[in-house]
Parts: structure tokens; sequence; C-alpha cells
């Protein structure tokens, strides 16, 4: 995990968005009484364990003072909260639950152990990290021990592995999707946080209205940073937000569905005013200029009613 801290400040906005008197903090503020890196920070937030509220004037997240006061009147804090947001790979897991690295990575294509977070390594491999704390819990629990140690793995989970199912970016996926509905403060960012797991034609088909699909793309949240834009990282990045699988793919097309009903209700989608045909007024008649016979009959009219 990187070793950079947060060093965002509290801004003129984050003071007017204080509805208790008490005024918010900016991220890298609350990560520093916290006592936490950057990565961690991101983490505990990712988790649930901090939660954040929205800036009012649109700057992004902030932290209430009354969170960090809350977390840090907890018992055996920081080192409690540090313990809830440690990460490991897959040989400091396996040691931990005392397997070798080949059965961890079977548990967790199992979705047995289900993945915090990834990064990718230079070779543009997926690295996956998981919560220390819940592998000692897996291998503490008894009805696991069957799993562990040096005994094959059943028959029926060693077909499906046989057969290619590795859970983890499912599952990751999950746990991401989460986060994003615990920070969705409107009916139509909790829309868009499920259409950020779809694809493009999946979204399509469920949210048939072009206008709603726009209203929902203002709300997408950002994906995660892995590699610029259009970069093979960013791509690898981006086929892990996806799902893939016909199951989640239909379970996630449901939910959109429903989470598109609640928004329509809470406010509809912005659409363009009516456009009314203008009519043009009439051109303006000007008086037109008689030409030399009418001028001449206009002065021998007169002329004779003169009497002369």
């Amino acid at each position: 995990m990187s070793g950079n801290t947060i060093i965002h400040e509290v801004t003129p906005t984050a003071e007017r968005t204080a509805g208790t008197g008490q005024v918010p903090l900016s991220l890298g503020r609350a990560g520093r009484e916290l006592g936490l890196k950057r990565s961690e920070f991101d983490l505990a937030v990712h988790l649930g364990h901090i939660r954040t509220v929205p800036d009012e004037g649109g700057g992004g997240r902030l932290v209430a003072r009354s969170e960090v006061d809350r977390l840090r009147a907890q018992d055996g804090f920081p080192e409690a909260l540090q313990r809830r947001i440690e990460v490991v790979g897959t040989r400091e897991g396996a040691a931990m639950m005392e397997v070798t690295p080949a059965r961890f990575t079977r548990l967790a294509r199992l979705g047995l152990v289900v993945p915090a977070k990834f990064y990718l390594n230079r070779y543009r491999s997926v690295v996956w990290l998981y919560l220390a704390d819940e592998l000692r819990q897996f291998a503490g629990a008894t009805e696991n021990s069957s799993l562990l140690g040096h005994r094959p793995l059943p028959e029926g989970l060693r077909d499906q592995l046989d057969a290619g199912l590795d859970l983890r970016p499912r599952n990751w996926r999950g746990r991401h999707l989460g986060c994003l509905l615990r920070q969705a403060d409107d009916p139509w960012e909790r829309a868009a946080a499920v259409a950020s797991l779809l694809d493009a034609v999946q979204v399509s088909e469920v949210v048939t209205d072009p206008y709603e699909r726009a209203h929902l793309n203002r709300f997408r949240p950002q994906p995660p940073a892995h590699g610029a834009p259009g970069s093979p990282a960013a791509q690898l990045t981006e086929r892990i937000l996806t799902a893939d699988g016909p199951d989640e793919i239909a379970w996630l097309r449901a939910d959109l569905a429903r989470a598109l009903q609640e928004a329509r209700a809470h406010r509809p989608a912005p659409r363009p005013a009516a456009r009314h045909t203008d009519r043009r007024p009439a051109p303006e008649q000007r008086p037109t200029t008689p030409d030399r016979s009418q001028r001449s009959r206009g002065l021998l009219g007169r002329f004779f009613r003169r009497g002369v």
C-alpha cells in the first residue's frame, strides 16, 4: 500500500456545508486526524467503516466532524481501525491460513474468500488483496477445516474450478457496488451506480429513453484509476468493473429497472423544452410609389376638381 497521505485541505465550500454548526472535514484532514494513509483511508470508506457526506458546493465528498469523533472514541483506536482495513496478498494470506498459495487461489476463485481491492503490477497482471481480518475468521471457523490443510477439495468444487470458475472479479464488484450505494444521496445516483457495472448495450436495453440515459451518465461514478484513459491497464480495469456472467447481468438488469422506477418517481429526467412553431408576422406593407401615369392622373384630377 502507498505510504502517501492525503493532503487536501478544508475549502470555503466545505465550510458552507456545515449543517450542525460543525465544519465538515476534507478527506485529507480526516485521514490525518484518523492516522490513516491515503490508501488505508480510501479502503475504509470503500468498506463503509468511514461515512462521508456530499459537499453541497459540488466539491466532492467530506467527512463530518462527528464521524471522526465517533471513530476516535472507539475502543482500541487507532489500532482497531487499522486492523479492520489491513489487506494482504495471496502469499501472505496463504501463510495466515496455513495453506499453499495454490490452495488459497482456488478458495478465492470459488468465492470462499473475497478480495477487497486490486491493483495491476508492471506486467499488467491483476493482483488481488484480501482483508486479513476476514481470512483469520475463515481459518478459525470449524466448518472450514475440511477446506484447509492438504486434503483435496471436494469433487464438486474441483469440477467448478476445472470448468474455469473465477468469482474474484464478481465478488469484488459486489463490494464495490455496496460502496457506491452507500455514498449515493439521490435515487438517480443509486441507479447510476448499478448501471456502472453493466456495459452500454445492457444499459440501453433497460433504459430505452435517451434522455434518461443521458441523465444517468451525469451521475455515473468515476472508476478506479488504473492507467491513462484508453491504455491497456485502463481497458483491463474496465473489464473487471463490467459484469460478464449471465446470472450477474440478469440480476443487475433487474436491479437497474427497479432503481430506475424509484428515480422516475422521485424526479423525472430533464428534457428539452417543447419547441413551438414560430409564426412569422406578415411583411410590412409599404406604400408603393405611383408611377408617372398615376401621378399625372392625380394631378389632372385635382386640376379639374378645382374648376380650372
